[in-house]
């Protein structure tokens, strides 16, 4: 079967002051139908901008000097803004690393995602079916008193909660494919958890694929079916969780594993989790 996603070639730069930068290089990789994969690295691999140039959201220093990014065959790259619009929100779902900056502070919550469904529909979704049905999908992720919550202000929610209404948002408009970037990096360890249950649950209920762009390997291994590793633009290794985690075959991949977060215990031990978190999403 054809992958959903298929990227290649992708090459992205920065025009600045001294010359072009290269932020992708060559860029390529590919995700099936309901799957879940995770991109990992450094901060500066590449991950996020892998995600923004599938929604065709780069910053206006950035440019796509080559490749293609094809969604169920089609080049997303030679879509004009008008059709990018139309996919965005309803094919193709970002859910971004800070879920309050993604809220308009001086709109109720309720408007703010009646407005998705709503733009979506084609001005045929009354405001209160769009409502109602904003509210039930609040209810399915586990908000409680959704009604509620749909009159808050974002300031008047917690991180948390705010994050699963981005999740309920993305998933507003059936899109067949969800982009989840960093989304729980904000948050305490338990809520990061709950969060990243609600949205794999999600995910997996709906048969949406999931590119989910993290520097967290025990998530991407607990989570994600297979993993890419980037580095400075590319793919250095890709492959199941399961494999990629007790056998890296590159050096970069083993220099991450190895790489241990201050406060969790030896090395072996963090590996040892990896291992366990990893056999069990095999």
């Amino acid at each position: 079967m054809d992958p959903l996603l298929q990227i290649e070639d992708l090459a992205v730069r920065f025009d600045a002051e001294d010359g072009p930068v290269r932020v992708l290089d060559g860029l390529s990789l590919s995700l099936g139908r309901g799957e879940c994969l995770a991109l990992v690295g450094e901060s500066g691999s590449g991950k996020s901008m892998t995600g923004l140039s599938v929604m065709r959201l780069l910053p206006p220093q950035a440019r796509i000097a080559a490749g293609s990014v094809r969604l169920d065959g089609s080049d997303l790259l030679r879509a004009d803004e008008r059709a990018m619009r139309r996919i965005r929100g309803r094919r193709v779902a970002m859910i971004f690393q800070n879920a309050k900056a993604g809220l308009n502070p001086i709109r109720r919550v309720g408007d703010t995602l009646c407005d998705i469904l709503i733009a979506h529909d084609g001005g045929r979704l009354t405001r209160r079916a769009a409502r109602g049905r904003i509210a039930a999908l609040l209810g399915q992720i586990g908000i409680t008193d959704p009604e509620r919550r749909l009159e808050a202000y974002p300031s008047q929610l917690s991180g948390g909660l705010c994050q699963r209404i981005m999740i309920a948002a993305a998933f507003a408009c059936s899109p067949e494919l969800i982009i989840a970037d960093e989304p729980t990096s904000a948050l305490d360890v338990t809520t990061q958890k709950l969060v990243m249950d609600l949205l794999m649950a999600a995910c997996r209920e709906r048969g949406v694929a999931a590119l989910f762009i993290t520097h967290d390997l025990a998530l991407a291994s607990q989570y994600c079916d297979r993993v890419c590793v980037m580095r400075k633009g590319r793919v250095v290794e890709e492959g199941p969780a399961g494999r990629l985690f007790t056998a890296p075959a590159a050096a970069y991949t083993r220099m991450l594993i190895d790489a241990l977060p201050a406060g969790k215990g030896t090395a072996q031990e963090w590996r040892a989790a990896i291992r366990s978190h990893a056999g069990m999403s095999s």
